[in-house]
């Protein structure tokens, strides 16, 4: 599995000063999306509606409007 490309802006596109740590989201070879977003799964599970659930493995993290904002013209529709 390798990352193809970037899915919308950059960090630096979208305003960070470093553009070294910020979210981002990244199409992987398998199709799949992959994120970078803060951990949040400690304070978010508990809030997961009754039909939701995550496995062990699954974390829950936290992408920035602006990131998916600007990532939504990039993602195909199939």
């Amino acid at each position: 599995m390798k990352i193809v490309r970037r899915i919308g802006a950059s960090p630096q596109q979208r305003g960070s000063a470093s553009g070294q740590s910020c979210p981002d989201v990244f199409e992987l070879s398998d199709g799949n999306f992959a994120v970078i977003g803060t951990e949040a799964t400690a304070a978010l599970e508990k809030e997961l509606p009754p039909d939701a659930s995550r496995a062990d493995y699954e974390r829950i993290v936290i992408v920035s409007r602006d990131t998916l904002v600007r990532a939504k013209g990039d993602i195909p529709d199939a």
